[in-house]
């Protein structure tokens, strides 16, 4: 399993941010796979989890026409700075939740 994490220093988010977001996380799911998709934020920094079964699907999902745009959005004006990570899960363990 792999793990995106996305962490920003929040900019202007509005109602288009808003629409964006619901329809990229539609689509992480639908169309690539995602197994789950966590985000917080907290003051002006957001950070969100995504959950893949392969890398196939996160590059799959960051090539994707829809995504490429809300990334172009989101350096112009959503976010003042990001950071992106790609990781692989090597174990996992915890109580049900």
């Amino acid at each position: 399993m792999y793990a995106v994490i996305f962490k920003a220093k929040v900019g202007e988010q509005d109602e288009q941010y808003t629409e964006m977001v619901a329809r990229m996380r539609e689509l992480a799911f639908e169309k690539y796979h995602c197994v789950d998709f966590i985000a917080v934020t907290e003051g002006d920094m957001e950070v969100a989890i995504s959950y893949w079964n392969s890398e196939k699907d996160i590059e799959r999902w960051h090539r994707d026409v829809e995504h490429a745009k809300a990334q172009m959005f989101g350096k112009q004006k959503w976010y003042q700075e990001y950071q992106v990570e790609v990781v692989e899960i090597k174990r996992k363990y915890g109580s049900n939740y």
